[in-house]
């Protein structure tokens, strides 16, 4: 790791098994299926690795993500984003012949509206899920009569087939996290209520990794499947603020290097908004050291990180420090490439992002 030119990111292989083969387990405890999003690690063999332990498909928000992991052997992929450019119907036609399953999905009645002239340009029969706004107030349904309505126009397009419901709970990551019990239920009860309202043997899938596991252990059969990315690496938001992992359980770390101390109380490192983003956790920082010691990067321009807390003063210009970032979706599509670390601190290999960039 002392080889390593900063800022780089680094996965320690031992706890990014862990956290896969922890939520597959959680999973089939539930008798849930597991189509993991890959938007967080846009890597073929993490999503290798994700199917070999038993995910049933891929989710991913893009075509340019789906066409990536193609090379994992992945035979199932969800595509959770509102398409409409009809020049698209190639690839979604190049997919859908190269899986056993590509599902798309519709998020509204207007959405709906351009959606249909695509799938006429595609000429395949493909299956769509319904997307319900459970309380994040982006994609999805809001009015059961809404839903039903859609629901009656994909009955009536030959090429289309409505294949279930799904949501995005992204808004609990800012939810109270003692409540989440009481969440989760509300959140199942409102969109199992507009299944039941349409077809009620049509599957559920939900997908936010801060409510994945409760979610399968209070599904009672309502789920059927269940749709998490960050799980994969963690981060800020998942261990501090919504208190799903552990600390010690991140498996995504950045090391950096300080290559300024202007003064006593302030370090510069050389991993700015373009290693960390411009996404910030709840308390407005952008990461926190890994080790523990009470050292934040409370601001970023695009090549500096500034850096404060209790420990900063015994900081040197030159010292190396892993960080855990706020939001590592983004920062890992920043990036072209992680560092595998074994148990004991040294490179196994390098994996490159294979779905870096891929946004279209």
């Amino acid at each position: 790791m002392d080889e390593l030119f900063t800022p780089s990111l680094l996965v320690f292989e031992d706890r990014l098994e862990t956290n896969l083969q922890r939520m597959q387990s959680t999973c089939d405890e539930a008798g849930i299926d597991l189509r993991p999003h890959i938007k967080t690690h846009k890597l073929v063999p993490v999503a290798r690795r994700q199917i070999e332990l038993g995910a049933k498909g891929l989710t991913c928000a893009k075509l340019g993500e789906a066409e990536a992991m193609l090379p994992s052997g992945v035979r199932e992929i969800f595509v959770a984003h509102s398409l409409v450019d009809q020049r698209q119907a190639p690839r979604i036609a190049a997919l859908a012949e190269q899986l056993d399953e590509l599902r798309l999905a519709t998020t509204s009645e207007a959405h709906l509206e351009a959606l249909i002239p695509l799938i006429h340009q595609v000429g395949l029969n493909l299956p769509v899920m319904l997307a319900i706004d459970t309380g994040l107030n982006r994609e999805g349904v809001r009015a059961l009569e809404s839903a039903q309505r859609m629901a009656s126009k994909i009955d009536a397009e030959p090429l289309l087939e409505l294949a279930g419901f799904y949501t995005h709970e992204g808004q609990f990551y800012g939810k109270d996290h003692s409540n989440r019990t009481t969440d989760v239920e509300a959140l199942l009860t409102h969109i199992c209520t507009v299944r039941d309202a349409i077809n009620p043997a049509l599957p559920v899938w939900p997908g936010c990794s801060v409510s994945a596991t409760a979610i399968t252990q209070q599904s009672n059969g309502r789920v059927q499947a269940v749709r998490p990315g960050a799980y994969v690496f963690g981060d800020l938001s998942l261990t501090q603020n919504a208190d799903v992992m552990p600390w010690d359980h991140v498996a995504l770390q950045v090391l950096a290097t300080v290559v300024d101390k202007p003064t006593s109380d302030l370090a510069l490192i050389d991993a700015g908004s373009k290693t960390f983003s411009s996404d910030r956790a709840r308390e407005g920082i952008s990461a926190l050291a890994a080790d523990g010691r009470d050292i934040a990067v409370v601001a970023v321009n695009e090549e500096h990180g500034y850096v404060r807390g209790e420990d900063v003063a015994q900081l040197q210009v030159g010292e190396r420090i892993l960080f855990v970032p706020a939001h590592v979706c983004t920062v890992v599509n920043l990036a072209d490439e992680v560092k595998v670390i074994t148990t004991d601190q040294t490179i196994r290999t390098t994996w490159p992002i294979d779905a870096r960039g891929k946004n279209q």
